[in-house]
């Protein structure tokens, strides 16, 4: 039987020529705007994780009230023994300190006098350790469009449209004006080993790098931090996993009423992620459903004119004897291996798609210029298993449930008239 219905789909183009179309354009579309935007989202994600929030972040209570305004005079301290303390008893993550700061970067000429200023965005990693892994994990080596890493802790690394904007040189010397975490003026100089471009306005604009050991003698915060993040050691974000963290860590210090206390904080409950990541997984059932519901429509009426084309078709079959749920049931077949072969032709042409968009994005730098969100500014496809089979969901469905509504039209048939149809 389906040997004879897939013969009669080849030789009557006329009857599945527009529903394979139809199917494949679809599906095609389906897989592309599925990878594309799970890509993007969990590209948003990845960024903020390695740059800001990490898998998970431990601060101080008062700190992450006031976080917005990097309180470093609300910062934990005492952190080597807590650091300690995770690593022993928190293995599974990778555990990392970082200081965030604001201030002014200047930057003299030639006779000391300034020749440009603007307000800097600095972060301190250990930049000189390489077994912490932050030079690799922010993809520091990568993002350096001129100079080298630093080799010294009076050395930094500053964004590249901010360098451009101040005029600066590899080897220049700059300026930091800012407040210590005891409230007092500081000022210090470092020397220019390279600029950045991360491909985020937010940083690029004006960031400053700088080694932690550097940034805690600047900041008077010998033993403290802004923030400890842990992340998972595969580098991937694992809500259950990171939620149970939270948990365990959190309750240990629930009776504890210092506001310098330590909190941890999933990256699920920063920065509005949550919503994104609940959006990220559902992506891929809004779509099918999306397509199935549109598709059906067309396939609906597809097959309701093939219907009538057909109509003196199942009227001989009938007459011949032919039940009329055995009809029924040869239509659906014909439609599922309808929907079957325009679901390969346009898994093949989405995942071509995909992968272009994958390997080469959507840049959408000038819609992020003065964005102050963590966000690439190219946007890439992100092909999954999933995305294989994802399309023969609608395809398939959306053929079937078509043809079923407009096969129920074999059943309104009246036997007795057929003969005297069949003379006209």
């Amino acid at each position: 039987m389906i040997k004879f219905l897939f013969k009669g789909i080849i030789r009557d183009k006329s009857r599945s020529i527009l529903p394979i179309v139809v199917i494949a354009l679809g599906v095609s579309l389906t897989i592309v705007l599925s990878g594309f935007l799970s890509g993007a989202m969990t590209d948003m994600v990845d960024q903020n994780a390695r740059f800001e929030t990490g898998h998970v972040k431990i601060m101080s209570r008062a700190y992450a009230e006031n976080k917005e305004q990097l309180p470093n005079d609300l910062a934990l301290l005492g952190v080597d023994s807590l650091v300690s303390y995770l690593k022993s008893n928190y293995p599974d993550l990778q555990w990392v300190e970082r200081i965030r700061f604001g201030g002014l970067l200047d930057a003299p000429d030639s006779e000391g006098e300034s020749k440009g200023q603007g307000p800097a965005a600095g972060i301190a990693i250990n930049l000189l350790d390489a077994s912490s892994g932050e030079v690799e994990r922010m993809n520091i080596e990568k993002a350096i469009v001129s100079g080298a890493l630093p080799d010294e802790a009076n050395e930094a690394l500053i964004g590249d449209e901010f360098a451009k904007k101040l005029k600066l040189n590899i080897g220049d010397e700059v300026t930091y004006f800012g407040t210590t975490m005891n409230g007092s003026m500081t000022f210090q100089n470092f020397t220019i080993s390279g600029t950045v471009r991360f491909g985020m306005a937010a940083m690029d604009k004006g960031a400053i790098l700088l080694d932690i050991s550097a940034a805690r003698q600047m900041l008077d915060m010998q033993n403290g931090v802004g923030e400890i993040l842990g992340f998972f050691h595969n580098g991937v974000y694992n809500d259950k996993a990171a939620l149970a963290l939270e948990n365990s860590f959190n309750d240990q210090l629930k009776s504890n009423p210092d506001e310098y206390a330590p909190q941890m904080f999933t990256l699920r409950s920063q920065n509005n992620l949550g919503d994104l990541l609940d959006y990220a997984n559902s992506m891929s059932a809004i779509f099918v459903m999306i397509f199935v519901g549109a598709m059906s429509v067309v396939l609906w009426n597809t097959g309701l004119i093939g219907g009538l084309r057909r109509y003196q078709e199942f009227g001989i079959r009938l007459a011949l004897g032919e039940s009329k749920g055995k009809i029924y049931r040869s239509l659906v077949i014909e439609a599922t291996l309808i929907g079957v072969i325009g679901s390969l032709i346009g898994t093949g042409i989405g995942l071509v798609g995909a992968f272009y968009l994958q390997n080469y994005g959507i840049n959408i730098a000038g819609m992020v210029d003065n964005s102050s969100m963590m966000m690439p500014t190219v946007m890439r496809a992100k092909v999954t298993p999933n995305l294989y089979f994802i399309g023969f969901i609608p395809g398939v469905f959306a053929m079937v449930f078509g043809n079923m509504l407009s096969g129920i039209g074999i059943y309104k048939r009246e036997t007795a008239s057929l003969f005297k149809e069949l003379e006209v």
